[in-house]
């Protein structure tokens, strides 16, 4: 089935809704002055230096300069007791002290030790196979045993493993005593025993608030409730994005009654039918637009004209879009001549294979193609450094020694930052953060907020 051009009332949509989160244009070094921040001042350098790596130049030794002094600058602003960047804390923190240090790779591993010991005390004094005992002390004993366990007392633990051990009822029974040995003597337990003394540490005490200001503990109450707090922030923008394609659809079917109708579909799957890699491919679309065609064997068939993806901040869109990319290129795998499966919360759809194939990365067809639709409030003035950028600058083993003389009030030569300059020429591990401004200006052009979009539609003639 041959893709027709999509609907002129679709493009005038497209043109006519306001970008309030695209980037302003980026000034260059030399009009840099002491009033930029040193964030904006490591984009305008990141950015110039990727200009001249493209042009097969090698960007010149001031260039250099402005990138270490803005690196050392944002370190210093990053160490700050106030408004400082507890992350980059932490990591100094755990950088000089042996006893952060140990309790950091214990806590990294927690989770699974804790599984593996409440799965050991579920082998031997499950809620359920204690009701299947006689009342008694070794009920009683293994009861507790429970208790310690799912409270994560794990001294207590110990004490009571202890007791059993010396009891002669479990000496009666080998099977359980074996158990009971084998729980004692589990490294996951020496591990979580370990973790309670660090944490009683001061300079661990310090390394825990700093996480916490960094957000909460995962695992936590506080780090649930904010997932769930995210979720429904999440779930209120896509239904504002839905709420808006709806509308778009509704005007396109008033305005041409007589031609092919169109509709909305959420949380489109792409069936594993379509060739090519899924692997950290985007295979889930929030909204999408269809146009229906007549398929040959007289069922509808429907052309994609509009992907949407709704994100709570322009971070989130960031991060997304490598996915969003693949996730278009995979969709464009598909034969032309064939028509696809898709899931949808509407049910299921099949789509022209056409209409995927004709997808497209390249800057004009996004344009056309795809939307980021938002309700946050556009920065003023708008980040040049992204999120996940900033992060791997601070980061790097280079800036953390920075960072650590600083801590230890030594000398800090911003010299020693150098090193993250020529990996940032040539080391494919920085390729995202020498691409960070591009990459940044794509999403954001893409991106709309949900008030806008829905002003274009009802603005439409």
């Amino acid at each position: 089935m041959p893709l027709p051009p999509p609907p002129a009332l679709l493009a005038q949509t497209l043109r006519r809704v306001e970008r309030r989160y695209r980037l302003p244009p980026l000034v260059t070094p030399a009009s840099l002055t002491d009033a930029h921040s040193p964030a904006t001042v490591l984009a305008v350098a990141i950015e110039a230096a990727r200009k001249a790596v493209a042009s097969a130049h090698v960007p010149d030794a001031a260039l250099e300069r402005l990138f270490v002094d803005a690196l050392a600058q944002m370190i210093r602003h990053a160490m700050r007791e106030e408004g400082g960047d507890a992350m980059l804390q932490a990591t100094v923190l755990r950088h000089r002290e042996a006893q952060v240090r140990e309790y950091a790779e214990l806590a990294a591993s927690a989770d699974q030790d804790r599984r593996a010991i409440h799965a050991a005390v579920n082998a031997i004094a499950h809620p359920a196979k204690l009701e299947r005992q006689p009342p008694g002390a070794q009920r009683d004993a293994l009861a507790h045993l429970q208790a310690a366990a799912s409270s994560a007392s794990w001294a207590d633990l110990v004490q009571i493993l202890t007791r059993l051990q010396e009891s002669p009822e479990i000496a009666a029974s080998p099977a359980l005593a074996r158990d009971i040995a084998k729980l004692a003597s589990q490294n996951a337990l020496a591990h979580l025993l370990r973790i309670d003394a660090l944490a009683a540490d001061e300079r661990v005490r310090q390394y825990r608030a700093l996480l916490e200001r960094n957000g909460p503990r995962p695992g936590s109450a506080q780090a649930i409730a904010q997932g769930t707090r995210s979720q429904q922030r999440g779930a209120a923008v896509e239904m504002l994005a839905m709420q808006a394609l709806d509308a778009l659809a509704q005007r396109l079917n008033d305005a041409d009654p007589a031609g092919p109708p169109y509709r909305v579909v959420t949380s489109m799957r792409v069936p594993s039918a379509i060739p090519g890699s899924h692997e950290r491919a985007k295979t889930e679309w929030d909204a999408v637009l269809l146009e229906r065609v007549q398929g040959n064997d007289g069922d509808d068939v429907w052309n994609v004209r509009l992907l949407v993806e709704a994100k709570a901040s322009v971070d989130a869109a960031t991060t997304d879009l490598p996915r969003l990319l693949r996730g278009l290129r995979l969709l464009a795998h598909a034969d032309v001549d064939r028509v696809y499966g898709f899931e949808t919360q509407q049910g299921h759809v099949k789509l022209n294979g056409a209409s995927l194939h004709a997808l497209s990365t390249d800057d004009a067809a996004l344009r056309n193609a795809v939307l980021y639709c938002c309700d946050a409030p556009a920065e003023m003035p708008p980040r040049l450094l992204g999120a996940a950028s900033r992060m791997q600058l601070l980061s790097a083993h280079p800036s953390v020694g920075f960072a650590n003389a600083l801590a230890e009030h030594r000398a800090a030569n911003p010299h020693a930052l150098v090193p993250i300059w020529q990996a940032l020429l040539e080391s494919p591990h920085w390729h995202s953060v020498l691409h960070q401004y591009p990459m940044l200006g794509q999403v954001r052009d893409l991106m709309v907020h949900t008030d806008d979009l829905m002003a274009a539609i009802r603005s439409l003639p």
